[in-house]
C-alpha cells in the first residue's frame, strides 16, 4: 500500500457521480482533493472547483490537476488535440499530511496514453478504490466487470457507492456477487448543494473502518 493515506474514486462510467462522491468523502474525512487528469474545460470549469465549493475545502487542501485539457474526451484523445502526451512522471502521488481523495477520469478502461489506461494509473498510485455506480438497470453487469478488472490487478476495493433512486435488489446482488460492501448511498436530489454534501458525509464510514474490513 502507498505511504500516502487515501483512496482513488473511480466509476463504472462517465458522468456517474464521481465528483459528488469525492466531495462527500473530502467533507467526511477532512481530506485533500486531487484530480490528476481533467478534461472538458471547454464546456465547464472542471471538477476541482466543484469539489472545493461543495466540500467547503480550504485552497490548501486542493492539489491542481497534473493535466487539464479542453475537449470533453478521454485524456488520450483530448491530449492529442492539443499535441500533448501525458507523462507518467507527472502522475505521482502528492504527499500530504491529510487523507488524499484522488478522482479518476471516466471509467477504468479510459485511455490516458497509448500504453496506459485509468486502471493502470490506479495500480501505479497504489491506493484502494471507492467504486461509484449507477443504482438502476444495467448496473450489476458494469459494476461486477469493474470489480473483476480491479481484482485481477490486485487493487483493493473499499466498496461501492450507488448513485440514484434506491434499488435494494441491485445493491444486494452487487455486494453478494462482487464480494464487496455498499459504503453509503447517494439518492437523487433536485439540486446538489453544500448542505446536501454535508448531510451525506455523515453517512460515510471512517477510512480506518473500511481498511479493516478489506484486510479481514
Amino acid at each position: 500500500m502507498s505511504s500516502q493515506r487515501g483512496v482513488f474514486v473511480t466509476g463504472t462510467d462517465t458522468g456517474i457521480g464521481k465528483t459528488l462522491v469525492s466531495a462527500i468523502l473530502c467533507r467526511a474525512w477532512h481530506a485533500t482533493y486531487w484530480k490528476p487528469l481533467q478534461t472538458g474545460l471547454a464546456d465547464e470549469d472542471g471538477d476541482t472547483p466543484t469539489v472545493r465549493d461543495l466540500a467547503g475545502l480550504d485552497p490548501s487542501r486542493i492539489i491542481p490537476p497534473a493535466y487539464a485539457f479542453q475537449a470533453p474526451l478521454a485524456p488520450l484523445a483530448a491530449g492529442d488535440l492539443e499535441n500533448v502526451t501525458v507523462n507518467p512522471g507527472r502522475l505521482v502521488l502528492p504527499q500530504v499530511p491529510e487523507t488524499l481523495v484522488v478522482e479518476g477520469a471516466g471509467g477504468l478502461m479510459v485511455p490516458v496514453r497509448e500504453d496506459m489506461m485509468i486502471v493502470d494509473l490506479i495500480e501505479r498510485l497504489n491506493l484502494p478504490v471507492v467504486l461509484v455506480t449507477r443504482s438502476g438497470l444495467g448496473t450489476i453487469n458494469h459494476t461486477l466487470l469493474s470489480l473483476e478488472a480491479l481484482r485481477r490487478r490486485g487493487v483493493p476495493v473499499l466498496g461501492v457507492v450507488p448513485v440514484g433512486p434506491p434499488n435494494p435488489g441491485n445493491e444486494r446482488d452487487i455486494a453478494h456477487f462482487g464480494k464487496t460492501h455498499i459504503l453509503f448511498r447517494v439518492p437523487q436530489f433536485d439540486a446538489i448543494t453544500k448542505m446536501v454534501v454535508s448531510e451525506l458525509s455523515g453517512h460515510v464510514p471512517s477510512l480506518d473502518v473500511l481498511q479493516q474490513q478489506i484486510s479481514q
